[in-house]
């Protein structure tokens, strides 16, 4: 196997791989609960203590991914069995491939539902914007959505076609020009939204909801919450950042230098999301904590009605929401397509990736339903698309996380290791090393627990 190159194709630059990767890791949870769980745990405090899980468990761990990604060169399934093999270690090591594919279609199943929420508001302003009826009643709005399960098929349906278009045309025609596009809009929507906050004359409290620091907030909850924060925004532990590590060329690329910047790219967007967020919320007097569905889809429309220019406001915050769905979902059907062609042999546009696509929306269905026809159906007390997001998002990402620390800290070839981090000095790398052995994974065993008990 050619190690300088993957068949899947490359990155044309490290600037492009930090967008891609940025992508991922920006999604509908970034723009909604990170700048809420910041004001609700401490402001700037919170913020610190979240920096530092983001040094002592993200990036030790995003890390791993990548440089597994780049040595292996293939789909996580098969970049796993070759490092296996070449570690002489035991061949169950392979299942973290396997956990991380199928915690990323189920993940990706419900997030397309969720995603197509935000593609059925900015429609609705859209219309609005050329004279169609405005929300006036947001919550029977949403109610009614959530009710329909034609038109959330539809949405559904309509998200998962912008996902496959993109990852059928492989990766440096369909990843790469779309990152190449959609990272710098997305930026480019959240400093519009920044700046007419700026205008409300709620920008300095807003600064001081975000960022003072309390730290009498600060508890072991708190600490377990940022931790969490921590390893779900670098979308850790479904083996999206290992799939993009395998298109990351070697030459003058350095692993912590490209994971540093994403981890600091992905935590600016998610605060600039707040100070987006927060002058609307604080201006007409709405409840700024909780954040989540019932503040993004019902709340905020209201505000957006009363704004003299809340159709445009409405029509580019919901477009912001879309887009940053959008990056996070294409990075979610990558490494399924991508075994998918290695297994069979098929063309990428022909059939892998709409086979993968066809799957999610398939299994999506059934969060649809548990929405409206099927609401009474519980499973442990839980709707069906709140079971399969604790089984996918709380409990197998930090499996397959805890995996990924234990197989690169433990049973990976030390020298594949210094191979692909051969710019870190020593001692760096065995302060990183023994991060992974010992205290990434008692960390995230920790938040493993506070989902499950």
């Amino acid at each position: 196997m050619d190690k300088t190159t993957s068949i899947h194709g490359m990155w044309s630059s490290r600037l492009t791989f930090i967008l891609a990767a940025t992508g991922s890791a920006v999604g509908l949870g970034n723009i909604w609960r990170f700048p809420y769980m910041t004001s609700d745990n401490g402001g700037g405090a919170f913020v610190l203590v979240y920096l530092g899980c983001i040094a002592m468990v993200g990036l030790p761990i995003l890390m791993a991914e990548v440089l597994i990604g780049r040595h292996g060169r293939m789909s996580p399934i098969n970049t796993l069995r070759g490092l296996v093999r070449d570690s002489g270690v035991g061949k169950a090591w392979v299942g973290i491939g396997w956990i991380g594919i199928i915690a990323g279609i189920l993940i990706l199943s419900f997030y397309s539902v969720v995603a197509g929420w935000t593609l059925h508001y900015a429609w609705l302003y859209l219309k609005q914007l050329f004279g169609g009826a405005g929300i006036t009643d947001p919550a029977a709005t949403f109610t009614a959505l959530l009710a329909s399960p034609l038109e959330l098929t539809f949405w559904h349906g309509l998200f998962m076609l912008l996902t496959v278009v993109v990852v059928a045309m492989g990766v440096e025609k369909g990843l790469e020009r779309a990152v190449r596009f959609l990272m710098p809009a997305l930026f480019l929507l959240l400093l519009v939204l920044v700046g007419y906050g700026m205008s409300t004359g709620y920008m300095g409290q807003s600064l001081t909801f975000l960022f003072r620091p309390d730290w009498s907030e600060i508890d072991g909850n708190v600490f377990l919450r940022a931790m969490g924060q921590a390893f779900f925004s670098l979308s850790l532990g479904m083996c999206t950042m290992m799939t993009y590590g395998a298109y990351l060329p070697r030459e003058g690329i350095s692993i912590p230098r490209v994971g540093i910047a994403v981890a600091l790219t992905d935590t600016t967007v998610a605060l600039l999301a707040g100070m987006a967020i927060f002058p609307i919320v604080l201006s007409f007097g709405l409840e700024p904590a909780g954040g989540g569905p019932g503040l993004i889809f019902t709340s905020l429309p209201l505000a957006f009605e009363a704004m003299s220019v809340g159709v445009v406001y409405g029509l580019l915050f919901f477009g912001l929401l879309a887009v940053a769905a959008w990056t996070s979902s294409i990075s979610l059907l990558e490494p399924a397509t991508a075994f998918m062609v290695e297994k069979f042999g098929i063309r990428r546009r022909k059939l892998a990736a709409l086979a993968m696509a066809g799957l999610c929306w398939l299994l999506g269905l059934l969060s649809v339903l548990s929405l409206n026809v099927w609401s009474e159906v519980r499973i442990f007390d839980r709707s069906i698309m709140d079971f399969i997001e604790l089984v996918a998002n709380d409990l197998m990402l930090p499996l397959g996380g805890l995996l990924i620390a234990l197989f690169t800290g433990w049973a990976l070839n030390l020298t594949i290791l210094r191979e692909q981090l051969s710019e870190m000095p020593d001692g760096l790398f065995t302060a990183w090393r023994w991060l992974l052995r010992i205290v990434a994974p008692l960390l995230v065993l920790a938040v493993l627990a506070s989902a499950v008990l």
